[in-house]
């Protein structure tokens, strides 16, 4: 699932990001991310990847939505929402007040749900150039 969602975003990863992730998903270090899937009939369908962090505006950690995909068969079902939804509360029970995540311009169909379930910011992304 994760390789899918890797390659909607057309990129790869060697092996010893795939290890090191899936480490962190099953470790218990509350800096780690944690994950959910959606299934349907014992098929996975979807994935979430969520973590909290400090914020230097608030007391509260915030929780950051790293990752979200839903296969290209489950799309329009609700599935994606439902993640969003449980991450959501994931944050509500952490106590975190905000949850925000980061997408592509030209993801329309993604963008379209995240109209629906959050509020579009004028931040614009800046990262350090490739070495």
């Amino acid at each position: 699932m994760w390789t899918a969602y890797l390659e909607f975003y057309g990129t790869a990863l060697p092996s010893d990001i795939f290890a090191s992730t899936f480490d962190r998903l099953l470790g218990d270090d509350p800096q780690d991310f944690s994950a959910l899937v959606a299934e349907v009939d014992g098929e996975l369908i979807g994935l979430a990847h969520y973590l909290f962090h400090r914020h230097g505006w608030k007391i509260e950690n915030v929780c950051y939505l790293q990752d979200l995909y839903v296969s290209p068969a489950a799309r329009g079902t609700g599935c994606g929402r439902k993640l969003i939804e449980a991450v959501y509360a994931a944050a509500d029970t952490h106590g975190a007040p905000n949850v925000y995540w980061l997408t592509q311009d030209d993801n329309a169909a993604g963008r379209q749900l995240y109209d629906r379930v959050g509020s579009l910011t004028n931040f614009i992304k800046y990262q350090r150039p490739a070495a």
